[in-house]
């Protein structure tokens, strides 16, 4: 059985909260509690310790990142602190980062499907991290210039024998396969459904693929994918 996933809403529009509501009724997600601002945020996540908070951005008073920040660095209980997804009607670059700095697991924007939003739910309640894609393809620009990591292979990031320079070629086909469809955006059951495997199969493959290139969470592979592609540098780590 699927395990139910807590969920802290907070937006400063009640129509969209309401939307939200009716949108995660009837899924694995329980809406435990709402937030119209980012103070109000703190404390209701201080007191319901969900294990996601749906996070606006720009609200008044304390904005989502001030939240976001204030709830994952002065966290008051000794459990797990929550995963903050950020969900927002603006995709631009200095939110994303402000949030990803602030220690955001994930980033969507307000136009997601009600599929894909579930699924970025449970990915980051279940510790991986998420990005839209436009989001996503920004951030390689971003990283494009930056030295490359060490490479799987040999001493000092040399590639082993007969490796390419590309640390994607280290992978196996089924993980480069994977691991492209990671960059697309696809949760693990829509690549399972894309490539034939089983669920548990994907998420094999996405943690050998994170060993094997050294990397900590999705939103890296979707990078390194990305910038290979893009014929630029690789991202640190």
């Amino acid at each position: 059985m699927t395990p139910r996933v807590r969920v802290l809403i907070v937006d400063d529009q009640e129509l969209v909260r309401a939307a939200l509501r009716a949108m995660l009724r009837r899924t694995v997600v329980d809406v435990v509690g709402e937030a119209v601002d980012g103070a109000r945020a703190v404390e209701a996540a201080y007191e319901l310790r969900p294990d996601v908070v749906l996070m606006d951005v720009r609200m008044p008073g304390a904005t989502g990142v001030e939240a976001t920040e204030r709830i994952l660095r002065d966290w008051p209980h000794p459990g797990p602190r929550p995963r903050v997804l950020v969900l927002t009607t603006f995709d631009l670059d200095e939110y994303v980062y402000a949030a990803l700095r602030a220690g955001a697991s994930g980033f969507l924007l307000k136009n997601t499907t009600p599929r894909r939003l579930v699924d970025a739910i449970t990915e980051v309640a279940a510790g991986e991290a998420t990005l839209a894609p436009t989001v996503t393809r920004r951030l390689v620009r971003a990283f494009s210039g930056l030295p490359p990591p060490l490479l799987p292979g040999g001493p000092g990031g040399t590639p082993g024998p007969g490796r390419q320079d590309s640390p994607l070629s280290a992978l196996t086909r089924r993980e480069a396969d994977v691991a492209h469809l990671v960059a697309r955006g696809l949760s693990n059951a829509h690549i399972a459904e894309a490539l034939g495997l089983g669920e548990a199969g994907v998420k094999s493959a996405v943690n050998r693929i994170l060993t094997r290139l050294g990397l900590t969470n999705r939103v890296q592979i979707a990078i390194l994918v990305l910038t290979a592609e893009n014929g630029g540098t690789h991202p640190t780590r």
